[in-house]
């Protein structure tokens, strides 16, 4: 089996944020590898930089088993790049020239001739094809006939304390194969093995908000509670609804009418649709037309343990109830993985691609970029550049551990949403008032004080840092086209020597859980059967969907013609009236946001007592809300004129 390491949900905030569960690729040939054969095609970014020198343990068993995918490159890798980008960049001649997936099969796909010479190689190197796509060979085999095959010797590595076998150096392709190659993964078999045939488990435990609340920001505030930044602080919302989000994101009457979004998670939730309709039906959304929500599952899942399938149902949830309330007249289609990792996931994105499902896509999963191989990440880009040609456009959530120092211990971005081919959706504080009227956001980033026991005071306030947007500048790839002038050198330049990189976010929307949406979820009681129950939740999880949601409200502006690849045009709308410009002190320097949240000790009932605890807004580890674009915010949230700003000219409704 595939040995991958998993993806995991980017969000699904709750009491705490939950575990995260253009340019080209920075990689170079290593000095070592300086005298490769002239018949050999190096695989850039193959060897895993973990697999160094002081790891290295010696020789991998011949023995042992190695499962790959061999990704195909196309007749016109350089091709594909080149219309991508010119078919994105609205100053271009070809910009919305797409083309259909099966022309972008026939001008950029893998002829069956190159799929015939690849095969051949794979075969008489020892490995066994198992299965062919238009985009990769699947082969497995022992140690031996994978060394044979891709010019390299497979070693043992340390890693975290436990030992994986890796490329000694950088894979290879016979260079007679004339560039059919784009990667293979699989040679690392970090961090587990996939096991299949496993059945969906139930979902996950309840999970139930205590309150009080406000019905709106700002409308019940107790005033015997302790001052905080010279004021009385709220209690937190109960949940944002549709009518809130599409107020505070300039939705007018659009709807999304006659367009498509697609939604991509690991797994499926069994209850998605009864659960969808109940929501609607509670939160006064419109009720779902027949055939508006569907699905494209796997014929089979794997991993189901490893990756808590059931947590992922309320992802699911969570991002088709936030697609339908900010766009409710959009079709949705889900298109679930087999598993969270990365091979399974990839091929939920490509059946969006290969069948043109939908314009828009949006995914809440994602990982750290240090846990990127390079490898994996060509995989991804191939797939956002055929998108991007066919009109498709990906938005992934940034991330919700800010700048990744406190999970992690190393200042780092998110992945995919790294890539200069997707949009990465950061996260913010959303105070929208009453009569749904929009007043002002922060930056997602929270510190809690718990109150003290004589309730006087807030226990080291303004307490230790909880979760926030993530956000910063990238190791891996460069700054692309549509930064540049927009993004501060001070952040593309971050990571020293001299080389402008791909800052995220590139756009945000409401993430925090403090100030989130309602959502409405079947989920298991402690006596192990099912119930529907609502409860408020944040993540760039959410955020990700809801601008998924406006795009779809922007495509219905422009008659239908699809945004595609959204980037250039974000950023060409840079600093107008389209955007909010988010800053951590929306109402003056010095002056700092706060909100109250009672939380059920066992996160259910009150049987076992409750907390109460302030939560400090806008305070996201080293990652800052500032004037102009910022590592968290990106260019800011779409405002009141940004739907409106794509309507072509003359057009005015």
């Amino acid at each position: 089996m595939r040995f991958e390491r998993k993806r995991t949900r980017a969000g699904l905030a709750v009491a705490a944020a939950l575990p995260l569960m253009a340019g080209a690729l920075a990689l170079g040939t290593p000095a070592a590898q300086a005298d490769q054969p002239h018949d050999r095609q190096l695989l850039s970014g193959t060897k895993p930089l973990w697999a160094t020198a002081n790891a290295d343990k010696g020789d991998t068993a011949d023995a042992s088993g190695v499962t790959a995918r061999v990704y195909l490159a196309g007749r016109d890798a350089k091709g594909l790049t080149a219309y991508a980008t010119a078919v994105s960049d609205p100053n271009s001649a070809s910009y919305g020239k797409y083309l259909t997936a099966a022309q972008t099969q026939a001008r950029f796909g893998a002829t069956k001739e190159q799929i015939a010479e690849v095969t051949a190689w794979l075969k008489s190197s020892g490995l066994k094809v198992t299965g062919t796509t238009q985009h990769y060979i699947t082969v497995s085999g022992d140690v031996a006939a994978a060394e044979k095959a891709f010019g390299t010797q497979l070693h043992n590595f340390t890693k975290d304390g436990k030992t994986y076998h890796a490329p000694a150096t950088t894979a290879s392709a016979p260079a007679a194969l004339n560039g059919a190659v784009l990667t293979v993964v699989g040679l690392d078999n970090a961090p587990k093995i996939a096991k299949h045939d496993e059945a969906l488990p139930p979902p996950g435990a309840v999970f139930k908000n205590a309150g009080p609340f406000s019905s709106y920001y700002g409308s019940n505030t107790n005033k015997k509670l302790p001052s905080a930044y010279g004021t009385k602080a709220p209690y937190a919302i109960k949940g944002y609804t549709g009518k809130d989000l599409r107020a505070a994101y300039g939705a007018k009457s659009y709807t999304g009418k006659n367009v498509t979004v697609a939604i991509t998670d690991a797994y499926a939730s069994p209850y998605i649709v009864q659960d969808a309709k109940k929501y609607a039906k509670n939160n006064g959304d419109q009720a779902y037309r027949k055939g508006q929500l569907s699905q494209v599952l796997p014929a089979d899942y794997n991993s189901t343990e490893a990756c808590d399938a059931g947590g992922w149902y309320g992802e699911e949830t969570l991002d088709v109830e936030a697609v339908h309330a900010v766009a409710p007249d959009a079709d949705i289609v889900y298109v679930g993985g087999a598993s969270c990792q990365d091979n399974d996931l990839l091929d939920a994105l490509n059946k969006i691609v290969d069948g043109r499902l939908a314009d828009i896509v949006s995914n809440s999963w994602g990982d750290v970029e240090a846990n990127e191989t390079p490898d994996v990440a060509a995989a991804y880009d191939q797939t956002f550049l055929q998108g991007a040609v066919e009109g498709i456009g990906f938005y992934f959530s940034s991330g919700d551990s800010g700048d990744n120092v406190a999970k992690t211990g190393k200042k780092q971005v998110d992945t995919p949403g790294n890539s200069p081919w997707a949009t990465s959706v950061g996260g913010t504080s959303l105070n929208v008032g009453k009569g749904e009227k929009y007043q002002w956001e922060t930056g997602w980033g929270t510190e809690k004080a718990v109150l003290s026991a004589d309730g006087n005071s807030w226990t080291g306030f303004p307490g230790a840092y909880t979760s926030g947007a993530g956000g910063g500048t990238s190791n891996l790839y460069a700054q692309p086209f549509y930064q540049r002038n927009v993004v501060p050198d001070s952040l593309a330049l971050a990571n020293g020597g001299g080389v402008k990189q791909r800052v995220e976010p590139d756009i945000s929307a409401v993430a925090d859980p403090n100030t989130g949406f309602l959502v409405g979820q079947t989920q298991s009681l402690a006596d192990g059967s099912l119930a529907y129950s609502e409860y408020r939740i944040g993540g760039t999880s959410l955020a990700a969907p809801v601008i998924a949601g406006v795009q779809a409200l922007v495509q219905q502006a422009r008659h239908g013609i699809p945004v595609g690849f959204a980037n250039p045009l974000i950023y060409d709308r840079y600093a107008t009236s389209a955007y909010h410009d988010v800053t951590d002190h929306p109402l003056g320097q010095g002056r700092d946001q706060a909100v109250v949240r009672v939380d059920f000790v066992n996160g259910v009932d009150a049987a076992d007592g409750t907390i109460t605890s302030l939560r400090s807004l806008g305070k996201d580890a080293s990652l800052h809300a500032t004037v102009g674009f910022d590592d968290v915010t990106g260019v800011g949230t779409p405002g009141k004129d940004y739907v409106t700003s794509y309507l072509p000219k003359n057009n005015h409704r």
